[in-house]
């Protein structure tokens, strides 16, 4: 096989393994009953005007299944911390000490099961828009090196196994979402 056809290959498996990473970092966020630190990624707070992660401004710890406690380095961003975990639109209602945060985590319900089942649906349908994104990028690349002189017969094979990879990854994304809505939907 041409090395560029090769090159075209590779590129397509690793970019939809980068997909599948993706969807498991997006499952982790998605909370299936305990309290985990990783519910507050992705909550950006205002730190003397940058937003910053709010993990590189503060402890956070579970001290059991049904509270995450948010300590700031600085009492001055209680205020600040507390107003970017409520705009995050986790659910959450911080209460604040003057010390710390403390964030009961509620129970589910079954309506916020079937949400979070949603949620995590919507992120697997988005891994697999990618991974199809990713499979017609090499089917072009494809076209374009048969166009260069590579033979039709490798363009060919290279369009074969672009597939297999597109059917192998797209059948990962839909195990991992049988595994997350078994775990969200599990009391």
């Amino acid at each position: 096989m041409n090395e560029d056809v090769r090159f075209t290959l590779d590129e397509a498996e690793e970019g939809m393994q980068n997909a599948i990473v993706h969807l498991e970092k997006e499952f982790h966020k998605i909370r299936a009953g305990k309290a985990s630190p990783s519910m507050l990624e992705g909550v950006k707070v205002d730190y003397y005007g940058a937003l910053t992660p709010i993990d590189q401004i503060a402890n956070i710890n579970t001290p059991d299944p049904r509270q995450i406690i948010v300590q700031p380095w600085e009492k001055s961003m209680l205020g600040p911390i507390e107003k970017a975990i409520m705009a995050a639109n986790l659910g959450f209602n911080p209460q604040n000490n003057g010390e710390v945060l403390r964030i009961a985590v509620p129970p589910l319900t079954e309506e916020r099961r079937k949400d979070l089942v949603k949620r995590a649906k919507a992120e697997m349908e988005n891994a697999k828009i990618t991974i199809r994104n990713i499979r017609r990028s090499a089917i072009d690349s494809g076209k374009k090196l048969e166009k260069d002189g590579i033979p039709e017969d490798e363009v060919k094979q290279l369009e074969k196994e672009v597939q297999l990879l597109t059917d192998k990854y797209s059948d990962k994304t839909d195990k991992l979402f049988d595994l997350k809505e078994k775990d969200i939907m599990t009391v």
